[in-house]
């Protein structure tokens, strides 16, 4: 059996063992990464354990563990509340409008060139405290989010558009920007719609809040409604940022540690849409300065970091790095390319984005696999523009697996008492995304022949 299909088959039996068991997925990927480094990777035992590990994605770590930790303190002092209290007020306390409102955010800054994860970062402890408020499904508000930043994601001026043209045209190619751009928002937008009423948005229409609820109560049950668990009596924010006992009431004034906090949230929005900085270490820097200032009231916001988040995601994706570096990513992609029937290649190829998407970086993706398909558009049988925009929008959807950075980012910003309920059902829309996004844009893109 070749180390291909040996890599292929640990992937499975580790998810068939984290669904059966309570195990945590990424120690088991952790393992897996171990057993084939230890098959492909020659040399001393160091120099193995070296290369096993050098696919730790170490920026996604920085990057959960940073806004988690800046989070956790923004919720403990009240500015994350006092966000919510302004959010609603704007919409002047109509429910249904705000999951929308995060999604069009999301979708302005990802077509204004923020990179996705970084967009996501920022709006999304914000708008899962807002679901905690109003007791508005989890799921929905977090889909929002990422399908919002999934629709502007292909902008001409965006990370991902920037990319997918730049790998087309130097291909010669011909490419289209706008069709690229278009396709994406309208595919992510009705797929908002879908999602909206899957997920209980159908409740929301004609809600209208008051006055934002009490953190901590009423609680949110997993469909939208009341009646879920509180943890053991903790307040538990968008964050998971429990370390304030009792019950808070709401807050519509600032003090000078939400001011503080206001401004470094600025700052850290600032650096990481105008100057491209990695939003992960500006929230680490952020935290520190805040925890500097009062170092006895965040003290235990460390231990709101979604480690169990951080280690699932951050396994998995080193032994996805492991499977791209011994070529059974490349290998995938040259048994499809090989096949001789265009239209079957082309959708083989946007289900394969569409996988590795989901436990990879969507930008590597696009990096690697879009000149897998060169090969096959230089025949002329098939559209280009069809083929390119149905391969972006599969390796973009599935940004909502929990194993990809917006999705964990989503998890780890979750209400703890929520976490496995968000995780299990990002991680079932993320798996049917993967199944159901190849097709439907191969059949309206592709098959046609008309781009």
């Amino acid at each position: 059996m070749s180390i291909h299909l040996i890599s292929i088959l640990l992937l499975v039996v580790a998810f068939v063992i984290a669904t059966t068991l309570p195990i945590n997925l990424g120690a088991i990927a952790l393992v897996a990464a171990f057993i084939v480094g230890t098959i492909v990777l020659e040399g001393p035992p160091d120099d193995v354990a070296d290369g096993v590990v050098a696919g730790f994605p170490g920026g996604l770590f920085v990057t959960l563990v940073g806004v988690t930790f800046l989070f956790a303190i923004a919720r403990a002092n009240g500015t994350i509340d006092w966000l919510v209290d302004r959010a609603v007020r704007g919409v002047r306390g109509r429910i249904v409008l705000i999951p929308w409102i995060m999604f069009a955010v999301t979708a302005l800054l990802t077509a204004f060139g923020s990179v996705v994860p970084a967009a996501v970062a920022i709006i999304a402890p914000v708008g899962l405290s807002l679901a905690v408020q109003h007791r508005i499904n989890p799921v929905l508000m977090g889909l929002s989010i990422i399908n919002g930043a999934t629709a502007g994601g292909f902008s001409p001026i965006s990370i991902f558009g920037g990319i997918t043209n730049d790998v087309v045209a130097g291909a010669g190619l011909p490419g289209s920007p706008l069709i690229l751009f278009l396709g994406s928002l309208v595919f992510n937008t009705l797929l908002n719609v879908v999602m909206f009423f899957l997920f209980g948005g159908r409740e929301l229409i004609g809600r209208v809040a008051e006055e934002p609820a009490p953190v901590g109560g009423p609680e949110v049950a997993p469909g939208g409604g009341p009646g879920a668990a509180k943890a053991n009596g903790a307040t538990t924010g968008a964050t998971g940022a429990g370390f304030t006992e009792g019950e808070r009431r709401p807050v519509t004034t600032l003090d000078l540690n939400r001011s503080l906090t206001l401004v470094v949230l600025l700052a850290l929005a600032v650096g990481a849409l105008a100057f491209q900085l990695d939003v992960g270490l500006l929230a680490v820097t952020a935290a520190v300065l805040l925890s500097l200032l009062s170092p006895t009231a965040y003290k235990g916001a460390v231990a709101q970091v979604a480690w169990p988040t951080v280690l699932l995601v951050c396994g998995v994706a080193t032994y996805v790095s492991l499977m791209e570096e011994n070529g059974t990513i490349e290998w995938l992609g040259d048994g499809v390319a090989a096949l001789g029937i265009p239209l079957l290649s082309a959708l083989l190829l946007c289900y394969i984005g569409a996988v590795v998407s989901a436990f990879a970086s969507t930008t590597g993706i696009l990096t690697a696999l879009i000149p897998l398909a060169v090969p096959l558009l230089l025949g002329g049988q098939l559209g280009v523009v069809g083929v390119i925009t149905a391969f972006a929008i599969s390796s973009s959807v599935v940004d909502s697996s929990p194993y990809s950075t917006s999705g964990a980012l989503t998890v780890a910003n979750s209400p703890e008492d929520h976490r496995d309920y968000v995780y299990k059902r990002l991680l079932q829309w993320g798996m049917s995304m993967v199944v159901v996004a190849p097709l439907v844009t191969w059949l309206v893109l592709v098959l046609p022949g008309w781009l």
